[in-house]
């Protein structure tokens, strides 16, 4: 039934009736749903004041608008939903379905290391795998999800428990819940000369919003200062309480530093699992589960570390993992041994995915190919479209404020690429929950893993957003295509100094002092072994000069693997010189840092007073 005219041009009448629409949908699909042409659609936008083609991905606002004008009712499907109709289509059943109760099989219980940044999390998951995974990260923060399994003997019996590594920084917030989500039981971390801290609640309030029973390690006994009796009085203000006063909850007082209870610890994980959870899952269906971690490697590609939550993965399935698909290649578990399979609370690397999944994306095994690429493909355009929807208009941090005064932009348009999907998203995640009042919005146009392309520098020059790169530098031409069209690209290795330094621009309040000035890159060719000096690098000059006594850094596969190094020794042949220029070769001396490859980049720089503006 046709309604009389909306500005003119003849169109069906909602009548209050509800249309679905996923996020960034065209006035095409809307056009579609109602049976109308898209061109009247357009026509209709005009009217309003918008100019939108009819392909062209639109945000929600937009939508909503022309709803209302035309009197329907639109409803944004969510990406999880969205995601469960895909997969209905295709006829695959992601979720909680096991199959009969014959069919199930015990599975280790799954755990979570939570607390406050520095009550010991990191150390006292080194304590039980034996590693020291602490040394290795910039700010002593654990900047990278992993998982490990162990085993310990409760009863005679070996049981084997599985944690996931959550980083400790209250940034990553929102890796902190997701790990809560994929868990079945999170241990709380409290030191007990600190007692209970702000982040130490956040913590247990994930925890209790996943509904996961919750063991309390009760670490630093060993410190002056210890009172484990004050924690457990705490934390009986928020409900838990411990065992020894009436209460259900397992305390365990530990020292991760001495490895001082840790079997006992282990043993109330196992004990509370039996107590409070039917841990058990069919190992027989085709593998599900999570993706919680997956970066970019220069030898074996895109690589991901999974969660198997029910079936067993083997080498040669064809699995789908967010918008990445492909044939299992190899298995790795957490010790780097080849596997060939694995089953339920197991966690392996995977090898063979066309690209990189993000952390927390969900994974299923497929019986083709094909469907496994309609899949992604249909996650991944899904994806660009409401990436397109957000765009809008190139912009500095240091002028952000006087751009805001004039109002020629109310809101932040960032792009970030990081070494590893679960940091770039938890960085993601942090800036949008900036609060720094209504005069401006942050948005992230672009996320992904790996080096900053062209391609990134292309969309923000083309939407004026700031580049942000973390633990990656900038590959190829992309510096001098950075330098040419006024992009802004900022490069941190710790995420809290991302976050302060865009909210002190977002406040006015950035004014820095130094800035730093890339003076050349030189690619190593070969490397020559001195007694006396250690590895000197052969190096050719790809770009500007190299001088000694500067500052510089190692990248490799577009990666930093190394800061803060010194040129301490320069020569060109037999001489030495205090400087190399682009296109001449010669050899670098890094001091004592002797970690270097072929093909590695050295980049050096130097800080220079920078005029506050």
């Amino acid at each position: 039934m046709q309604a009389p005219s909306v500005g003119g041009i003849m169109l069906p009448r909602g009548n209050g009736a509800t249309v679905r629409l996923s996020r960034g949908a065209s006035l095409t699909d809307f056009a579609e749903k109602i049976n109308a042409n898209p061109a009247s659609l357009v026509q209709v936008m005009l009217n309003l004041g918008e100019m939108v083609t009819a392909t062209q991905s639109v945000s929600d606002e937009t939508l909503q608008l022309l709803a209302d004008e035309m009197n329907y009712v639109v409803e944004i499907v969510s990406p999880e939903e969205e995601d469960r109709e895909l997969l209905e289509s295709f006829d695959i059943d992601f979720g909680e379905n096991e199959g009969g109760e014959d069919m199930l099989v015990a599975r280790p219980p799954v755990v979570t290391v939570m607390g406050h940044v520095d009550h010991g999390k990191t150390r006292l998951l080194d304590a039980i795998r034996k590693t020291n995974v602490i040394a290795g990260e910039a700010g002593g923060i654990t900047q990278h999800i992993g998982a490990y399994q162990v085993a310990t003997e409760v009863n005679d019996e070996e049981r084997r428990i599985t944690f996931i590594d959550t980083p400790g920084h209250e940034a990553f917030t929102a890796m902190r819940a997701r790990g809560a989500k994929s868990t079945d039981i999170a241990i709380l971390v409290v030191a007990a000369n600190d007692g209970v801290m702000p982040q130490t609640i956040e913590a247990l309030n994930h925890a209790k919003a996943a509904e996961v029973p919750i063991v309390v390690a009760v670490n630093k006994i060993d410190v002056p200062g210890a009172d484990p009796t004050k924690v457990r009085g705490q934390l009986t203000e928020y409900g838990l309480v411990a065992e020894e006063y009436g209460g259900d909850t397992m305390f365990v007082d530990i020292s991760a530093k001495q490895g001082e209870n840790i079997e006992s610890l282990l043993e109330a994980v196992v004990l509370t699992a039996d107590a409070a959870l039917d841990l058990r899952a069919n190992a027989e269906q085709d593998a599900q589960g999570l993706a919680i971690e997956a970066h970019l490697d220069r030898g074996r590609g895109a690589v991901a570390t999974v969660l198997v939550q029910r079936g067993t993965l083997r080498v040669g399935d064809t699995m789908v993992a967010g918008d990445a698909y492909g044939r299992v290649r190899a298995m790795f578990d957490d010790k780097g041994n080849n596997v060939e399979e694995a089953g339920p609370s197991t966690p392996v690397l995977v090898l063979g995915l066309t690209n990189v999944p993000g952390a927390g994306d969900n994974f299923l095994v497929v019986d083709e190919d094909r469907t496994a690429r309609q899949i992604a493909e249909k996650r991944a355009a899904r994806e660009r479209n409401a990436a397109f929807a957000k765009r809008t208009r190139r912009v500095s941090l240091e002028d952000l404020d006087k751009v805001l005064k004039a109002g020629e932009v109310q809101q932040l348009n960032l792009i970030i690429k990081g070494d590893a999907s679960g940091s770039v998203e938890a960085l993601e995640s942090s800036l949008l929950q900036l609060d720094v009042g209504e005069e401006v919005d942050i948005r992230v146009l672009h996320r992904g893993v790996g080096a900053v392309t062209e391609t990134d520098i292309n969309l923000a020059s083309g939407s004026d957003a700031i580049v942000i790169g973390f633990n990656v530098r900038a590959e190829g031409r992309a510096t001098q295509m950075a330098e040419r069209e006024g992009v802004d690209v900022r490069y941190y290795s710790v995420i809290y100094q991302a976050i302060e330094e865009i909210e002190a621009a977002l406040k006015g309040m950035l004014k820095p002092e130094y800035e730093e000035v890339e003076l050349g890159t030189a690619e190593i060719r070969e490397i020559f072994r001195s007694s006396k000096l250690g590895n000197i690098a052969g190096v050719l000059i790809r770009s500007g000069e190299v001088k000694r006594n500067t500052k510089a850094r190692l990248i490799r596969d577009g990666k930093v693997v190394a800061e803060d190094l010194n040129i301490q020794g320069l020569r060109r042949f037999k001489d030495d010189v205090t400087e190399i220029r682009e296109g001449f070769e010669g050899g670098i001396n890094l001091g004592n840092f002797n970690d270097i490859k072929i093909d590695d980049v050295i980049a050096t720089y130097e800080m220079r007073e920078k005029p506050r503006g």
